[in-house]
């Protein structure tokens, strides 16, 4: 299946790969326990980086491919996707529209100061209920004034998204042996689904854990594996070829909702800042850091084992 992914068209935004590093001194400051590593999608030089840009280098080429002149996607006003969709757009020279929800900033910063110096134009609505219907809104406008726009849903979690994952589980096995546990921010779906579904597919037991930024772990589920099923049916397997993937959500870590910094996701930035040099964002990389602190904290993972620590980025949220 590895093939079928290959095959499917890609736009490079970024060369591959992104580097695995030891987390040394990490390590020390926690008094020894496993091995630790970090993937460093944060050093994506694309449009500030991060994993949605694996997404949108297959997103972008299907779009390509159906000749869109117009993307349309949606998110937080904060949104990282946003940010690397309206990076796609300028650098493809297509019309990019971001829906999110909340309202104008006043001084724009982090993300939304990089929507805007994209050329994205952002409608605002009032709920994230609200933004699927806006952006059938604003594609049914496009196409009434004969423009070909094509609708990102959020985060690009779609199985396409998906299959950019299961591509970089191939990636990093080229890099490293395979780890015992990879641990990981997980939102809208896509990432985990296709980090599973990779590890799946290229036979090894390495656990994925994914550290939730805002849904429980049966809302979760619910998303993630409707994206197993539809990732095998992209790649011509059948529906449930991934049906025996362990989905492994922690939803300990969410505190009082998205975006919303915890003081164990706050000790967190501060401790890989100062330890590693490495930055985290305070919406989903701090919190699935937390996570994976308190179980080496708790002596839950093993000194014989290797911990990678999947850096999806979003550091640009430290500006907010």
């Amino acid at each position: 299946m590895f093939d079928a992914i290959a095959a499917l068209p890609r736009i490079p935004f970024a060369p591959d790969p992104t580097p695995v590093e030891e987390l040394t001194r990490l390590r020390a400051v926690l008094g020894g326990g496993p091995r630790l590593l970090v993937k460093r999608d944060d050093a994506i030089p694309f449009g500030f980086g991060g994993n949605k840009v694996r997404k949108m280098q297959l997103v972008a080429a299907e779009a390509a491919a159906q000749q869109a002149d117009t993307l349309i996607t949606c998110g937080g006003v904060q949104s990282n996707h946003a940010r690397v969709t309206a990076a796609a757009a300028a650098k493809l020279g297509l019309r990019c529209l971001l829906v999110a929800n909340g309202v104008l900033p006043e001084r724009p910063t982090a993300n939304a100061l990089l929507d805007r110096l994209l050329g994205a134009e952002v409608h605002y609505v009032g709920t994230g209920d609200e933004r699927a219907a806006m952006m059938d809104h604003l594609a049914a406008a496009e196409r009434a004034a004969g423009r070909r726009p094509y609708v990102i849903p959020l985060g690009a979690s779609t199985p396409l998204g998906a299959a950019a994952f299961a591509s970089a589980i191939l990636e990093l096995l080229d890099q490293i042996p395979p780890p015992d546990v990879i641990v990981h921010a997980t939102s809208s779906g896509a990432t985990q689904a296709g980090l599973a579904a990779g590890c799946a597919m290229a036979r090894v037991s390495t656990r994925v854990v994914g550290i939730s930024a805002d849904e429980t772990s049966a809302g979760l589920g619910a998303v993630i594996h409707p994206l197993l099923s539809g990732l095998a049916t992209l790649l011509g397997a059948r529906a449930d070829t991934f049906d025996d993937v362990v989905v492994d959500v922690d939803d300990r870590f969410v505190g009082d909702g998205y975006g919303i910094p915890t003081d164990a996701s706050r000790d967190a930035i501060d401790l890989l800042a100062r330890t590693e040099a490495l930055f985290l964002d305070p919406t989903y990389t701090a919190k699935a850091m937390a996570g994976l602190l308190s179980r080496l904290r708790r002596r839950e993972l093993t000194s014989a084992e290797t911990i990678l620590f999947w850096h999806t980025g979003g550091q640009v949220g430290l500006f907010a």
